[in-house]
């Protein structure tokens, strides 16, 4: 009875394995997918970094010189894209040498992540793109990204489990050569005047 049934085991993962294997062949050889295989684009092929290859027109000689442009970013990094995300917003529109600064003295493990990546993309920035002098850039665009996220098993007491999410991030960065722009400072009392304008100026469907 217990050769039966292990012989009945074995050919049931047989047919199991054959059905598998014919719904992978004709995955490879015709245009229809399996559903349980992964199918999305890899992160190497993504755009970001495709910004350095665009190519501009030569400029006229009264044209004022086009500031270098450098994109750069590092991805599936073991950090939570919120946590990182206020590390970004941080150093965003200042100086390359400020920006390395403001993160050295930050004992966040995204604040060290995130410094040797402007210094990765600094050291580009002279060696790739022509950039005379290393501090005349300034980080234009930072933001974070959510990555490939991992499901794991959280064990519980009585048998029972949890899943959890062991979560990665992408961080993204632009730098610009130049100066950072000058931002107006307003005062308090200036953007509650603003504010209260935006409301005045609003449309109100089915009001008097």
């Amino acid at each position: 009875m217990a050769a039966a049934a292990t012989g009945r085991g074995i050919g049931f993962i047989r047919n199991l394995s054959g059905l598998f294997h014919s719904r992978l062949s004709g995955v490879v050889g015709g245009p229809q997918q399996l559903s349980c295989l992964h199918t999305s684009t890899p992160l190497e092929t993504k755009n970001w970094e495709r910004n350095n290859l665009i190519v501009y027109p030569p400029q006229l000689a009264d044209e004022p010189r086009r500031p270098a442009e450098i994109y750069h970013s590092r991805r599936q990094i073991k950090y939570s894209k919120d946590k990182m995300w206020y590390l970004a917003k941080m150093i965003q529109g200042m100086s390359i040498d400020g920006a390395i600064a403001q993160l050295e003295f930050n004992d966040k493990k995204g604040a060290k992540i995130m410094r040797e990546v402007l210094l990765e993309a600094q050291e580009k920035a002279v060696k790739n793109h022509n950039v005379e002098y290393k501090s005349n850039l300034y980080v234009a665009e930072s933001y974070t990204g959510k990555g490939r996220y991992l499901k794991r098993l959280r064990i519980h007491g009585r048998g029972m489990f949890g899943i959890m999410d062991r979560v990665y991030c992408h961080y993204f960065v632009k730098l610009v050569e130049g100066s950072p722009p000058k931002t107006e400072e307003k005062m308090s009392f200036d953007q509650a005047k603003d504010y209260v304008q935006t409301l005045k100026n609003r449309t109100i469907i089915h009001s008097l």
